[in-house]
């Protein structure tokens, strides 16, 4: 049996992560999701929230945990959730294989 996750989250995405939801109600996690939009064709969504679905792909990294639904999942796969802190600003990064292009700012790409 593999234990192998179809996304991971990164040291620093997990830390920053748990860094948010510490101030948040217990319970809350940062849900990432696909939609469509954005400069390149879909875009990432970040959200903090209350609600998990029973079908949700459930990430935990120490007080870290990130939901995301099947159908985001679909465009996802094999992605690394990554938070970046350089000169430019703060934010979170989806490392995706599955995309053919993404935007400057690594928050909408194509497929």
């Amino acid at each position: 049996m593999s234990t192998t996750q179809p996304v991971t989250l990164s040291d620093s995405a997990a830390r920053r992560i748990a860094a948010i939801v510490a101030g948040e109600p217990a319970g809350t996690a940062l849900r990432v999701s696909v939609s469509g939009g954005g400069c390149s064709g879909f875009q990432y969504g970040f959200d903090l929230v209350q609600d998990r679905a029973g079908d949700d792909l459930v990430i935990e990294r120490g007080e870290a945990t990130v939901l995301i639904d099947p159908v985001s999942l679909m465009y996802m796969e094999g992605s690394e959730i990554d938070f970046v802190d350089s000169l430019i600003g703060q934010s979170f990064q989806v490392h995706n294989p599955n995309a053919t292009a993404s935007c400057g700012c690594g928050t909408s790409f194509s497929i």
